[in-house]
Order: structure tokens, then C-alpha cells, then sequence
């Protein structure tokens, strides 16, 4: 029934305006839809992402979204250094870290957080 079909990710956030402004200017994703001030639809790559207005905003404490950006990992989290996104800093048992990216293995993975602390990861896969 859903094997065929495509999901998206589903972000909550308080403040409508500086989720905007955070996923438009820092990670320069496009708005490609609008419901007045609930909620807008923003495009990466061939996905598709909700943020949405929610007094829960901001108390999921997993990650919610991960991009898989391969080779080009560390010149991700370089430019987005460059435009002051901070990056997360985890104690995960078997990970080592290489300054803002976490490694176990071939994995590599960076996590940040949007405005609200929706937690979002970058990822070599």
C-alpha cells in the first residue's frame, strides 16, 4: 500500500518566520508552497519538507531529518560553519569525532538544529 509511494518529513516549529529564514538563508533550501502562516513546503533535491506551526515545537530529542550528501560532506559543514550554523557535539559510544563531524567507521554523520532544536543530520551515505 505505501511501498510505492513517497514520504517527507514533517518539521514543528514556533516561530514560522525564523524557520523560514534558517532553512532559506542557512541551508538554502526553496519554499515551494505556502499555507498562510501554518506552514510552508520546502524543497531539497527530489523531497519534499512540512514545517509547520506547533506548540510542541522543538521536543522531539531524536534526529528528524537527515540529508545523505556523500563526498561532499565536509565542504557542507564547512560553508554552513561559514554562515554560523553551530553544529552538535554527541557521546555516542564507538564515535570518534573529526571536529564538527561524528565517525564510526565509514559512517560520518554532523548534526545541527533548526531555530526551534529540531535536530538535523548530514550524512555521508
Amino acid at each position: 500500500m505505501l511501498a510505492n509511494r513517497n514520504a517527507l518529513a514533517t518539521l514543528a516549529v514556533k516561530d514560522l518566520a525564523a524557520a523560514r529564514k534558517f532553512y532559506e538563508s542557512k541551508l538554502g533550501l526553496k519554499v515551494v508552497d505556502e499555507a498562510g502562516s501554518e506552514a510552508i513546503t520546502i524543497e531539497s533535491g527530489s523531497s519534499k519538507i512540512v514545517v509547520y506551526r506547533s506548540e510542541f515545537a522543538g521536543t522531539n530529542q531524536a534526529t528528524a531529518a537527515t540529508w545523505l550528501v556523500g563526498e561532499e560532506l565536509d565542504a557542507i559543514v564547512r560553508d554552513l560553519e561559514a554562515k554560523g550554523v553551530a553544529f552538535e557535539k554527541y557521546d555516542f559510544p564507538g564515535m570518534t569525532r573529526e571536529g564538527d563531524i561524528h565517525v564510526s567507521g565509514k559512517i560520518r554523520t554532523a548534526w545541527l538544529k533548526d531555530p526551534d532544536g529540531n535536530i538535523l543530520a548530514i550524512n555521508n551515505g
